[in-house]
């Protein structure tokens, strides 16, 4: 796909994006007609009235699979072979927007009981239900969404309804691949000399997508393209441990002895990737702690809000190193499953270099429990 197609086809996304964590509603489209969608996490009592009025009693819950497990509803009813991980359940009996809040987010105060006739159902992955499910994932809000699905047949009718109530439309097929073409999509912009306190010979390159999106970053010390396997370090933001010094993660020490080895050697790069939360978004993490200081732990507290385990990609990482002129690493990571994922996007992984921190007091059950269910390595 050229670049200008695919910025077209990624604008409305990032658009709808927008207009979801405003609490608007969007037109979902696709060739098996057209829904209303908007996220969960925005509904209040005037907007559900709204949109139940122009659902005409269709509405419903888009939740994901895993958030409607912790709710232990009914094993829902199939939609075909190839299900999204997405179920949805009728509002028809369901009109307190607290109601919805508490069905969605594990955070709120219990409210209400469900009522007796909740029959979930399994959603295609190609379903406006797993679309808008996408999208509130995409905005960073919690992993639900209220859906509609129009009558079929009634194009014009749908084309005034999104004029008169200034909706967007977005494509189903858009959605899907908005993330890899954000990925495969990005071109390094912008580049500097950056001094840093652990590598003097640093300069930083800024990447953009062609929707001109969130930006990712590539920390570049000395020539690593001409130093192949090139020390390297695939790094996800942390607002809390890279900035504020948190004691419940081992980032921000990550972080920092990441620079001191590459520094070290002269010659590297660390990618630091837009994958906060692990890929859940700063406020759904914030939201993960809560849990965590009632008694789940990492991996669970994701899985109650809704979320995979862990929820990032490195195509963008591989995209980068590519961009660079990087094709083989040695890379910094006590996580196979970082070695395995660029493996995949094509980079050769010649060797995993450990980089184990030591735990402290905070968040030593947190490195216990990436060790013991996500496969992390002790070793320092």
């Amino acid at each position: 796909m050229e670049l200008e197609s695919a910025a077209a086809s990624m604008v409305s996304v990032d658009r709808a994006v927008s207009d979801l964590r405003r609490g608007d509603f969007v037109m979902l489209e696709s060739g098996a007609g057209a829904a209303l969608a908007q996220a969960a996490e925005t509904v209040t009592a005037a907007s559900l009235a709204t949109f139940t009025r122009l659902a005409n009693g269709g509405a419903s819950l888009a939740l994901t699979a895993r958030r409607a497990s912790v709710l232990a509803f009914p094993k829902p009813a199939a939609a075909g072979r190839h299900g999204s991980g997405v179920v949805t359940v009728p509002l028809a009996e369901i009109d307190d927007p607290a109601i919805i809040r508490w069905l969605i987010d594990p955070t709120a105060l219990r409210h209400g009981r469900l009522p007796q006739s909740v029959a979930p159902r399994q959603e295609s992955g190609d379903s406006f239900a797993a679309a808008a499910v996408t999208l509130s994932k995409l905005a960073q809000l919690l992993p639900a969404a209220l859906t509609a699905t129009l009558a079929p047949g009634e194009a014009a009718q749908r084309k005034w309804l999104a004029r008169h109530r200034h909706l967007l439309r977005v494509e189903v097929g858009a959605i899907a691949d908005y993330a890899r073409l954000a990925a495969v999509t990005l071109q390094p912009v912008s580049e500097a000399r950056v001094p840093l306190a652990a590598a003097e010979d640093a300069r930083v390159v800024g990447f953009r997508p062609a929707d001109g999106s969130a930006e990712q970053f590539a920390i570049v010390v000395g020539d690593p393209a001409a130093h192949q396997p090139a020390l390297c370090r695939v790094h996800s933001e942390c607002f809390t441990g890279d900035l504020l010094g948190s004691l419940r993660c081992d980032c921000g020490a990550q972080l920092e002895q990441a620079l001191a080895l590459i520094g070290a050697a002269g010659h590297g790069v660390l990618l630091y990737l837009a994958h906060e939360g692990r890929g859940i978004g700063l406020i759904n993490k914030l939201r993960a702690y809560q849990l965590q200081d009632a008694g789940l732990d990492t991996l669970d507290a994701n899985q109650h809000l809704g979320f995979e385990p862990d929820e990032r990609s490195y195509r963008a990482a591989a995209v980068m190193l590519r961009h660079l002129g990087i094709q083989s690493v040695r890379l910094l990571t006590n996580n196979p499953g970082k070695v395995e994922a660029l493996t995949r996007e094509g980079i050769a992984v010649v060797q995993r270099v450990a980089h184990a921190m030591v735990p402290n007091r905070h968040n030593h059950g947190y490195l216990a429990t990436k060790a013991r269910r996500a496969g992390h390595l002790l070793e320092g």
